[in-house]
Parts: structure tokens; sequence; C-alpha cells
């Protein structure tokens, strides 16, 4: 079945409930790249350096890396619907704290509150979609993926239009949006039935035990250094205004959701996965290579670009993780972002203090040499990340080379955290 199909269980046909989380969702990815416009307004109005203010990525993503081990353990207590209330409970108050902020201190601290209502929300909306959708999962997962990319694409956008009058008004303006989606799903989302084993604190470090999803936990970990360098840096050499760093991010965007979910599963059915991926992220070495170290136009033109190589990246790592262990999927993909997550927190941090200890061009050497690493990772580990009883997977009467078969969400309710 089509899952672009107008008629029943296609993607246009969904219940009420599968449209109010995916709306919830488009904002809460909007959350990630809302800030990436107005970085140098924040450091302006706060007084604060470039190092101290990509700390509001850090602490969002340190707090999303440990909140992995958590969301499972009540998802699987209070049910899936409580979860998301929850965690869009918790964004509507510290994204509207965060505006409130004299400090760029209180500003880090009210970004980390807001990336544990994220983690609870985003880690469960997948599985809540796939549960309350109907004609199966295709339709609901292709509509998970594009709420994934319009997030993505329109939070720069979002920040851009909002923060032109004032970097506060951008997180005034999210805790808005999530009100909204808090006030859909209570309306429209019935709760989900409970998985019937509970998820213990521990049980995604012991999936990290598997060989194959520790390497692909590993190779994101490298990569999402080199992505979070991109989306946290990128906007102090930029040097823009608001507007035009917010469309440039939001071009960024477009092609970052374009190739997630168009692009990469054609190219995946041709080369396979692992080919994908390392090429992947050999282009994507070069590219912020050439960020680097071109000149202003080359600068914007491989941003934009490295949407592209990102789409393509967060895809296929999302296959891996959720195909190549035998753990639930749930668990696996809680073990594989907590540690992947870590890079997202680590490279806002670092990539401005490199500059401060070396040059501007610095910073985008170390990213190129960390998505090779994840490559390295990838052909290294090849066996690891090929299930030992994989299907071969056809289109079109092709056979294709064998891998895991993608298992992308929890039709038990449980909870899944895609890309």
């Amino acid at each position: 079945m089509d899952p672009f199909d107008a008629g029943a269980g296609g993607i246009l046909r969904q219940p009420k409930a599968v449209w109010a989380t995916a709306g919830a969702s488009v904002v809460a990815f909007m959350g990630i790249g809302l800030v990436d416009p107005i970085l140098p307004s924040i450091a302006k109005g706060l007084d604060a350096s470039a190092s101290q203010v990509s700390l509001l990525f850090t602490s969002y993503f340190l707090i999303t890396a440990v909140a992995m081990l958590v969301t499972g353990f009540v998802s699987s207590r209070i049910g899936g619907r409580k979860t998301l209330l929850l965690g869009l409970a918790f964004v509507v108050v510290f994204a509207g704290l965060a505006g409130t902020s004299d400090t760029v201190g209180q500003l880090v601290g009210y970004r980390a509150g807001w990336g544990l209502g994220n983690a609870l929300f985003v880690s469960t909306a997948l599985a809540v979609i796939v549960g309350a959708a109907a004609g199966g999962s295709a339709a609901a997962i292709l509509l998970y993926e594009s709420a994934l990319g319009l997030g993505m694409a329109c939070g720069p956008l979002l920040g851009a239009l909002l923060g032109d009058a004032s970097w506060r008004y951008p997180f005034f303006g999210t805790a808005f949006l999530m009100a909204i989606g808090f006030l859909c799903i209570t309306v429209f989302l019935k709760e989900q039935p409970k998985p019937a084993r509970k998820t213990s604190l521990l049980d995604p470090i012991k999936a990290l035990g598997h060989g194959g999803l520790a390497s692909a936990a590993i190779s994101a970990f490298f990569y999402n250094y080199t992505f979070f360098t991109v989306l946290a840096f990128t906007p102090f050499v930029l040097n823009m205004t608001p507007y035009k760093s917010g469309a440039v991010f939001f071009a960024w965007g477009v092609l970052l959701a374009v190739f997630s979910v168009l692009v990469a599963p054609r190219m995946q059915k041709r080369f396979g996965s692992l080919k994908v991926l390392g090429g992947s992220l050999v282009l994507l070495a070069a590219d912020v290579l050439v960020l680097g170290y071109g000149n202003h136009t080359a600068a914007i033109v491989c941003t934009v670009l490295s949407g592209a190589f990102i789409g393509v990246n967060n895809t296929v790592y999302t296959e891996l993780a959720l195909g190549v262990s035998d753990a639930p999927r749930p668990v696996a993909s809680a073990g594989y972002n907590f540690v992947r997550w870590f890079a997202a927190a680590a490279a806002p941090y670092f990539a401005p203090k490199i500059e401060e200890w070396t040059d501007i061009h610095i910073p985008f050497v170390v990213a190129a040499v960390t998505a090779l690493l994840g490559a390295a990772v990838v052909v290294v580990r090849r066996r690891a990340l090929t299930l030992p009883h994989s299907r071969l997977r056809s289109s079109g009467g092709t056979p294709m080379a064998e891998e895991p078969e993608p298992r992308h969400a929890a039709e038990d309710g449980t909870t899944v955290f895609a890309n």
C-alpha cells in the first residue's frame, strides 16, 4: 500500500488523535533549532560570549541524554498519553520561563528543564502515533518523519520571525504553541494500552552489551558531534541578521526533511543502508571542511547542503538502532539515544572553546574528523551492524543486499525515540 494514498489508512486519512500528536511533534522538533538564528542576539542581549550561549544546546541535550534512561521507565508505568502530557507541560513551563531570563545562567537552566519535557514527549510520540493510526504503521511512520523534518525546518524560521523583535519572543511563542498541543492531545487522544512488561532504568544500558547496537551508538555519537557543530556553531560564523540566518536554516531544514523522508529510503533500496551511511558521512565531512575554510557564500551553501546529508544519516541510523539488536525496540532505542545525545551536548560547548583556543577554522576540522570516525566505525563494524538472520529485501522484484529489517515503531504502545 502506498502510504501517500488518500484512501483509508493513507497518510491523509488519519484520526484526529494522530494529527494532534503529529502537530505537537512539529512544535517539539521546532524547539531544537528555534534558537539558531537568535544566538548572536541572545549573546548581545545578555552580554554573554558565544561559548556561554552555546550552553543552551549543551544543557538541553545533556538532560535529553540522561532522560533516555527515564522515559521508558515512566511511559511503561503511567501510559503514553500521560507521558506526552507530562512532557508538554514541562515544555510550556520552562519555555515560558526561558523568555523571562535575565542572565545566561537562568536561560541555560530553563533550557535544561525544557530538554526533559521534550525528551518525555518526543520519545513517546512515535509509539502513540503508531498505536492510534489507521491502516498500519507505514503511513504513521512517514507522518512522524514528516513532522520531524517540518519542525526542524520551521524552528529557525519561527525563531527569526519572532526573534527579530526580541530574542525573548521565540520562547514565549513555543510555550503558546505547546499549550495548544497540550489541549489538542487532552481532547482528541485516548489512553493507549500499557505494555505488558515494565521497563527498568538499567535496561537501556544492558542493551548496549549487544555489539551491533553499541557500534551504531558509537558511530552516531561521532556523527552527532558533527551535526551539532553545524547547528550550534555555524550561526556565529555566518554572523547574519535573524531573518537571514533563519532563511538559511529553513532551507537547511527543508533539505533535511526531503532527504530523510523521500531520498534516503530510495538510496537504501538501491545501494544498501551501510554503503549509503558511510558515503553520506564522508560527504558530510567534506562539506563541513569547505564550510569552515570557504568564503561567506560558500559557508552559506555548505550549511544548507549539510541538511541533505544529515537527513540521510538520521533515517539510516534510526533503522540500524531499531533493527540491529535483539532487545525490545524501545529499550534498544533508549540505549542508543543515551549514547549519541551526549555528543549533541558536547559539540555546542567545545566548538566555540576550540575557536577560542585556536582559530575559527579548527572547529570544522574537528567536526570533519568526527564524521570520518563515524564512517570508519560503520566500515570496521559492518558485520556487527547486519543482523545474522536478516532477510533479503526487494523493491520491484530486485533483490537487495542483506541488511537489518528496519523496525521503526513499537506497535505495543511502548516508547520509541527516533532520529
